[in-house]
């Protein structure tokens, strides 16, 4: 049992065992260290098995209206394709001014989607001025 004694002032004290609350509780808690705690594995999941082809099954059959070498009507593929059609060909620059890319997007364009997508065949020349030409070979 706790008793209260008052001094001369009047404020109350405890006595005995318990102590006075203070006003304002500490605001630390315990130091931990800054990472995220480890995650526990888990188990690799099953996957489906692949379905073996058909025996004599067809193969699907390619896009209606479309052929190999084929870009839609209007496209700057479509303009580079009827650009290195041309008797002469193109140069970077006359295919650069048609497209506005820059001259490794044009390479770029030249041997990845013409020669290895469509599958055509580019053919690179000097001309007598010095500048490359590139055309479809036929």
């Amino acid at each position: 049992m706790t008793t209260l004694n008052t001094e001369a002032n009047g404020v109350a004290q405890a006595t005995g065992a318990e102590k006075p609350k203070l006003g304002k509780k500490a605001r630390v808690t315990a130091k931990r260290a800054h990472v995220a705690p480890k995650k526990a594995k888990t188990a690799p999941k099953a996957k489906a098995a692949k379905a073996a082809p058909k025996a004599g099954a067809p193969k699907k059959a390619p896009k209606a209206g479309r052929k190999a070498g084929a870009a839609r009507h209007g496209s700057k593929a479509a303009k580079i394709i009827d650009l290195l059609k041309r008797p002469n060909g193109a140069t970077l620059a006359e295919i650069m001014k048609a497209t506005e890319w820059q001259p490794h997007s044009v390479r770029g364009f030249i041997s990845g989607s013409l020669g290895k997508k469509m599958g055509l065949t580019v053919v690179s020349a000097k001309r007598e001025s010095g500048e490359r030409a590139y055309s479809i070979s036929r």
